[in-house]
């Protein structure tokens, strides 16, 4: 018995021989001619539309050559061929900056989208289980656009209804495998909307020198090395707390040091004062002179110290009260900064409980009152467990340098943070290529940055103080 049956009646018979054949017919309409000529049409200018508005350039080169071919014939066609090359070729020459902005990186663009991310996204998308296929036909994320500069894509992406932006944080390392690239990392840029960053080469693969000694005395934001996209690294410490976390090597010393060196004018100017502690007696030692009366190594020595810290900051909130909410450096109120070295060894590993007690009750009170009266706090350590460190949620701002677990970079940057490509325990341990580098999450965006801090070695910590010394009294 045959049944004949329109659309999808067919899934809906059960048949009880299975001799039987059940046939179905999907009911056809007859569109006019006239209306399926409308919608190609249509569909064809709005391509080319689409073709004039994504890739100007591509377009507009080999219709201006048809147009001088036409118009005044193959010769003079010919001529300007072998201008433009020679006419680009000066213009990189002269200007390359202008050029790389205007014609190099929208045409690298306009390659990278072509060859290898319109080429590969029905593959990547479905195998990495971001499209979906159903009943036949596959839904794919949109890729938007392709945008390039010195070292890396950002592909945007229009997401599928429904996803969520941990849908593909989650899957970070497909896409980077699938696009042949290092790394991946996964930006909003609106709802619906992401930026995934591909990075096509390492910019902070050399160790940087320290940089010079600022000739403006400011407090900041004070510039210690280099972000990944070639922008200086300014580190905000005046008005926020920053915590510092890295395995041993991983050069946590490049940004206290690199920090220090920024303020150096400012110290000389009465504008800031450093408060050193460093309980290892090995890093902070090197530059004591700079530091005055206001260096403590051993820890009842540091407790006093932070104590003393607490009382300033204690007083300054009694005269401020109010007349102002925030602080501005001056001579007579300079900004403090409190650096610690090695904050576990205080903290947790002190075997004085009493001394435990004072120097995280002293810490406590500074992150959590003393922003706002010009007191802030710059802390350094290893493990960043909370067992060992339990008050890092008071640090606005968080530093991951490299480290030994990948549960460990949520730990000092938050929740997502590896996930939005944060591969802090994918840096080098090797110090020519890893140390220093880190990742930042401000306070002010949830997205980490990669950056690295530049190296500040003892021969230029000797001349800092063969210069600067006595400023910090």
């Amino acid at each position: 018995m045959f049944k004949k049956l329109p659309g999808d009646e067919a899934r809906n018979l059960v048949s009880t021989t299975p001799d039987t054949a059940v046939v179905f017919r999907p009911a056809v309409m007859q569109t006019p001619a006239i209306v399926t000529l409308v919608i190609w049409l249509s569909r064809l200018v709005a391509g080319l539309i689409r073709l004039v508005v994504r890739h100007p350039v591509a377009v507009a080169v080999p219709v201006a050559f048809g147009v001088i071919w036409t118009l005044y014939g193959w010769r003079l066609a010919l001529v300007m061929a072998a201008f433009l090359p020679s006419a680009g070729l000066s213009w990189a020459l002269l200007d390359r900056a202008s050029f790389l902005r205007l014609v190099g990186w929208p045409l690298l663009a306009w390659w990278r989208l072509v060859a290898v991310y319109r080429r590969h996204w029905q593959p990547v998308m479905v195998v990495s289980g971001l499209g979906r296929h159903i009943r036949g036909r596959d839904y794919l994320p949109r890729l938007i656009r392709v945008e390039c500069d010195g070292w890396a894509d950002r592909v945007s992406v229009k997401m599928l209804n429904g996803q969520a932006v941990t849908d593909w944080a989650d899957r970070i390392e497909h896409l980077a495998h699938g696009f042949g690239a290092p790394s991946c990392r996964v930006a909003v840029s609106r709802a619906g909307r992401l930026v995934l960053t591909f990075p096509r080469r390492d910019p902070l693969a050399e160790p940087l020198p320290a940089l010079p000694v600022p000739e403006v005395a400011s407090v900041g934001p004070v510039e210690i090395g280099r972000c990944e996209d070639g922008t200086p690294l300014r580190l905000k410490v005046h008005g926020t707390h920053v915590l510092i976390a890295g395995a041993t090597g991983a050069g946590k010393g490049s940004y206290l040091w690199s920090t220090i060196r920024g303020l150096l004018p400012a110290m000389r100017a009465g504008l800031v004062q450093v408060w050193a502690l460093d309980p290892k007696r090995m890093e902070l030692s090197f530059g004591r002179p700079l530091f005055g009366s206001r260096y403590a190594a051993d820890p009842k020595e540091c407790a006093d110290l932070l104590d003393e810290a607490v009382c300033v900051m204690q007083e300054r909130a009694d005269r401020f009260a109010g007349l102002q909410r925030s602080h501005t450096p001056t001579a007579a109120d300079p900004f403090v900064l409190v650096l610690v070295d090695e904050v576990a060894f205080l903290t947790a590993y002190q075997p004085d409980k009493h001394l435990r007690q004072r120097i995280t009750a002293a810490l406590a009170t500074l992150t959590t009152q003393g922003r706002a009266v010009g007191v802030g706090v710059m802390a350094a350590l290893q493990d960043p467990r909370k067992e060992v460190m339990n008050i890092r949620n008071l640090f606005p701002d968080k530093i991951a340098l490299r480290l030994d677990e990948s549960e460990q970079v949520d730990m000092v940057l938050g929740d997502g943070a590896r996930d939005r490509g944060a591969l802090a325990d994918h840096i080098s341990p090797v110090p020519e290529l890893g140390a220093g580098v880190g990742y930042v999450r401000l306070e002010t965006s949830p997205d980490p940055v990669r950056v690295r801090a530049a190296y500040v070695s003892d021969a230029d910590i000797s001349a800092m103080v063969a210069e600067f010394a006595g400023v910090g009294r």
